[in-house]
Formats: C-alpha cells, structure tokens, sequence
C-alpha cells in the first residue's frame, strides 16, 4: 500500500479534494435522482460536483504557482516545463499573466519541497479550496459545502500551523465546519446535509488518535446521520430516500478518511426500490398531482389535519415553493450582507449566504428574481448572477402543472467569454454564454451545463482560450454521452470567436457549418495587451512590473511603458502581414482614448480596413486585439 499522510499538511488537502472529486463523480448520478429536498430539480449531485470541481482546481492552481516561482527546472523557464498531463507550455508569458487569482497569493514561508522547491503550507491550499468552492458553489447543497470548507479553513490556516495538522486539529476544523453552517442557513431544517455535518463533528470530538482515525469517526457518525434522515423528513421517508446533499458529504467524508488510510470506505448506495418510489413521492411534492397547493402557499396549516407536513427550508411548503433559484457572487461588506439576509429571508426561502472578508455567495429561492438581484445591487456588486426557472426542465416532473417539455432547438453555439461586455455581445448574437472572470477559470462541468442550457441537438463550443481546450474538450466528449452531438472549435481568443459566430449559419448542415466557423476563426490572428505582474523573461527580453506587454498569438511580442504606443505597436505588426479587419475589445481599466487613436491609425494609414469597436467590461486584459 503507498504511504499516505498521517498529518494535515498541503498535499493532504490536494489529495482529499481529487478523491472526494472522483467520488462525487462516481456518486453523481446516484445522488441527482434522490434529490427531492427542498426542491425536487434532480441536481444536487451535479452542484456537488461542480463545487469541488472548482475547489480542486483552485489548489491545483496554488501548486502550479508554487512550481512557476521555485522554476526547479534551473536555467529553463517554469512556463517551459512539463506541465503534470504531460504536456508543454507554449511560451514564456505565462510567467507573467495572471491566472487563477488564488495562485497569486502563494506564501513566503512556503514548505521546502526539495533542493531548491517550494510547496504550498497548510494554509495555502486550506485557503484557495475554501475560495475555488465559495466562487464555484451551485445549488443549495453546494452552497452550504462551500461554507462547511471555509470553516474548516478558518481552523487550519491559522497563523501556530503546526497546531492543526494532527487530529486534534482536525477536530476543531470539523466542529467550525459544522457550526459555521448552520448558521449560514437562514432556518435550517433537520434531516439535511446539516444535521449530516453535526453528526460527523460530534463522532469527531469523541475519537482520540491521528487524522485518519478522527476522519474515520467522522463518516461513521455522518453515515448513520445520513440513514436517519428519512425519520426527520417526510419528504424523504415518502420517496424512500436519504437527503442527497447529505449522501454527498458522506462521499466527501469517505475520500478524507482515504486521504489518511489509503483505503476507501464501503460504498454507500441507496436501495434499487427507492428509485421507483422517486417519482410518484416528487409528483406530490411539487403539486402535479391533485394536491392544492395554493392553501399552504402562506404557510397556512388549516390546508391539512396536521398543519403543513412537509416544510422548506423557511417552513413554506414544498408543493408551492417559489419558482427561481437565484445564486450570484457578492463583493459587500459585512453590514450590507446582514442587511441583505433580513431583506432576502422577507420574500424568499432556502436562503443560504456564505463567505466572508468581502467576498460571499448568495443562494435563495424566489418568486421575484429581479427583486433578488436588485437587492444584491443595494447590498455591494453582485456578479456571475445564475437564475434558475424550476419550472423549466424538472427531471422528475418534466416541468410544473403538467407543462409540455421545452422543444430542443437544433443547433447552439456555447462560449466562454472574458468579461460582460463580450457576454452581452455574443448573447445578442445567440450563442450561450459562460462568463470567465478573471483569474476564474470556467470548469469543464460549467461547460457541460451550459451545453444542457442549450437545449439543443447539435452544439458548437467556443473555448476562446488556449488553456481552455482540454477542458472543452472534455465538456464536448460529456456532451456526446448524452447525446448531443458536439464539435470544438479551438478559438484561442474572444476575437477569433467573434470571427467563427459571424458566419455561423444555423441552416447549414452541421459539418459545413463547423468549417466555416473554423477557418474564420483560423484567418483572424489576435492579440492582447495587459501589464506585467512581475519581473520575468519573455520572447523579447526581460520585462519589469508594470510593464505594458503586447502579445501577438499567445507570445510576448512588445514591452513597453505607455499602453497606447504599446497597442499601436502591435497593431501596425499584426497589419504588416495584411488584414481587412481590426476587432477591437476595449477592458474597463483601459483609458478611453486608446480605442479612438487605434482607429485613427488605421483609417490614417491602412486604406480599405475597417475597424469595429466593442466594450469587453472587466476582461483582464487591458485591450483584445483581431485582424481578420
């Protein structure tokens, strides 16, 4: 048996976030079809998944930035280096443009690795799983997992370290996840993922030896938590199932416990004749049948002998739940999200709000979305907004009050784009839009959802990122499994994409279809203009930070001081090998006029190309430059 750690350190942390992916992933479909609390909409496993999926990815990140600073490749530069599927990277500026923005904030009192390495401490890779699960939370279930995670980071990335790397430490990260969810739930409910949490905290406290045997105690005491659940819940007992979020910590729990023993608990799975029972018990939760519905709608308890039975997260009634899901990230500060959690808890349920120091998590269900989100806009700047119709593809009922499925459209575009302006563009030009933030990578599960979104036969993915092709390749082979039938296009930027939607003909048969968008995408050389986080060496030399960088297809091409010399400079290069037209993608933190002098330069000297202009919003980079 390999050896496996016995204390919490960095490399624990990423080992627990890929086995408690992988086993989500195994669980998941397990999971979506017993999920009928607090709302039947068969997703939890999925949110789950995507939660860590994100979380996994951000420690990944911390120790690829680790990698990228140590450079133990000597002479050769880190971004020249194997990358760990084995692979290279193709230049040199990927020393220098940010990624995700948790692998920037790599400690100075990083562990040593080996002659001449660094690795992430213990609170590197606490802090960057808890942000990649609070930036990445879907769901109610997800939502409440991300905030189990900051508690548990809150105990561990204490400045004493070595306090909390034995089981002990342990413990206490347990007890904190446990408590700080609870009281992130606005009216939280037994029989969920919650009282599964307090569970495995209370088995931990009593359980006196190293990680793995606290770990071990703790999903035993979650596991029989989880099979009690249906005693505390009609809803569950009905449908002859346990909470799904609550199946979904036992597998996280099991892949903690595998972290320490190198062994994987016995699997848990929910009785075949439950299954069956799934959808007749849902038909009456969610009112299809003959259940009225509208006499509890106000938490009346006349409507039944015994009160309302079966109550949300906020005691409404399951039947007559409200009709969206609202989740999106929030930058307020603490006073404001208090604020926001009275004014939410007045005219929504399922409230979840997690996080902390600036940064929080919204999830709610509602009847107004838009009131939900204009609450957020009074509360600080919320972003990544996901509104969700539960009326709209409910995989147990196929939609509320008897309602024919949504008819598939035949074709669909799915892309990635840097900022909201671009969104917003491409919106209006009919494709399904992902928003990656910068330093926030989309996940290939994101993609995946996007693609469900769609809701079409034939789909077309737009990555628009070089870094972001085996991720849509992987969400393009899911898709497939599902019958779909998909094709990546590997745009390498958010103007060849630009290019490849503007011949994109619907009507078209799917194979011709796909050749014109590629080559349009293949004929648009594109650039981008940002600024240098830190010294470093490029294909043309050494840049300092704060350096202007203009580089064309993917490598550093031009450093200089002033952006608007910069931007021309790269310009007048790109146009040197000819073109007929100049995309320009103006950022946020771009001064106004470098659009303008751009399009001055090119009407000045480059007769019969034409120039488009577009605002990209917060793009990362500072302008995005096509020449078609």
């Amino acid at each position: 048996m390999p050896q496996v750690p016995q204390t919490l350190d960095a490399l624990a942390v990423r080992t627990w976030c890929g086995l408690a992916l992988e086993a989500l992933g195994r669980a998941r479909e397990e999971i979506d079809a017993i999920n009928v609390y607090p709302v039947a909409d068969g997703d939890t496993g999925t949110n789950l998944y995507l939660t860590v999926e994100s979380a996994a990815a951000a420690v990944e990140a911390v120790f690829a930035g680790y990698e990228t600073v140590a450079e133990p490749g000597g002479d050769r530069p880190a971004s020249d280096r194997p990358a760990s599927d084995g692979t290279f990277t193709d230049g040199y500026e990927s020393a220098v443009v940010t990624g995700y923005e948790g692998a920037a904030a790599v400690s100075h009192d990083a562990a040593p690795l080996g002659a001449g390495t660094r690795r992430p401490t213990l609170a590197d890779a606490v802090q960057a799983m808890a942000h990649g699960a609070l930036i990445g939370a879907r769901g109610n279930s997800g939502t409440i997992l991300a905030q189990l995670l900051r508690g548990m980071a809150q105990v561990l990335a204490t400045a004493s370290e070595t306090a909390h790397t034995d089981g002990q430490g342990l413990r206490l990260a347990l007890r904190r996840a446990a408590d700080s969810a609870r009281q992130a739930v606005a009216h939280p409910v037994e029989g969920t993922v919650l009282t599964v949490a307090s569970a495995a905290a209370d088995a931990a406290t009593g359980a006196e030896g190293d990680c793995g045997v606290v770990a071990r105690a703790a999903y035993e005491g979650a596991r029989a938590a989880l099979l009690a659940t249906p005693g505390q819940l009609a809803v569950l007992e009905r449908a002859g199932v346990v909470d799904a979020g609550g199946r979904g910590l036992v597998a996280v729990l099991a892949a903690l416990v595998q972290t320490f023993t190198g062994e994987a608990p016995g699997a848990l799975t929910v009785p075949v004749e439950a299954h069956a029972r799934v959808h007749e018990s849902v038909t009456h939760v969610t009112g299809v049948g003959d259940v009225d519905t509208d006499e509890c709608s106000a938490g009346r308890s006349d409507a039944h002998p015994d009160g309302c039975p079966d109550v949300c997260v906020d005691g409404a009634p399951e039947g007559s739940g409200p009709a969206f899901e609202v989740i999106y990230l929030l930058e307020a500060e603490d006073a404001a999200v208090a604020r926001l959690r009275d004014r939410l808890d007045g005219f929504g349920d399922s409230l979840v709000v997690v996080g902390g120091d600036g940064l929080w998590n919204v999830h709610v269900h509602v009847d107004d979305a838009g009131a939900a989100v204009e609450a957020g806009i009074e509360a600080g700047r919320p972003y990544r907004i996901r509104i969700t119709h539960f009326g709209l593809g409910d995989v147990h009922t196929g939609g509320r009050a008897g309602r024919p499925p949504r008819e598939r459209a035949q074709r669909a575009v799915v892309a990635v784009v840097p900022g909201e302006g671009l969104a917003g563009l491409y919106t209006e030009a009919g494709a399904t839009v992902v928003l990656a933030r910068p330093g926030e990578p989309p996940a290939s599960g994101e993609l995946v959802e996007a693609v469900r979104r769609a809701h079409a036969r034939e789909v077309v993915l737009l990555p628009n990122d070089a870094d972001l092709r085996h991720t849509a390749a992987a969400a393009a082979e899911q898709a497939r499994a599902e019958g779909v039938r998909a094709a990546l296009i590997p745009t390498r930027s958010a103007v060849q994409g630009i290019a490849a939607l503007a011949v994109h003909e619907p009507e078209r048969r799917f194979d011709e279809d796909v050749v014109a968008m590629t080559s349009a995408a293949g004929a648009t050389r594109y650039a981008e203009v940002a600024v240098a986080e830190r010294q470093s060496w490029t294909m043309a030399g050494i840049c300092q930070a704060g350096d202007v960088l203009g580089l064309i297809d993917g490598d550093v091409a031009v450093i200089g001081s002033d952006l608007t010399a910069t931007a021309e400079t790269v310009l007048d290069r790109m146009l040197a090998a000819g073109g007929e037209m100049v995309t320009l993608v103006v950022g946020d933190d771009a001064p106004n006029a470098v659009a303008a002098h751009l399009e001055s330069r090119v009407r000045e000297s480059y007769l019969a190309v034409d120039t488009v202009v577009y605002r990209g919003g917060r793009q990362g980079a500072l302008l995005l430059i096509g020449v078609e």
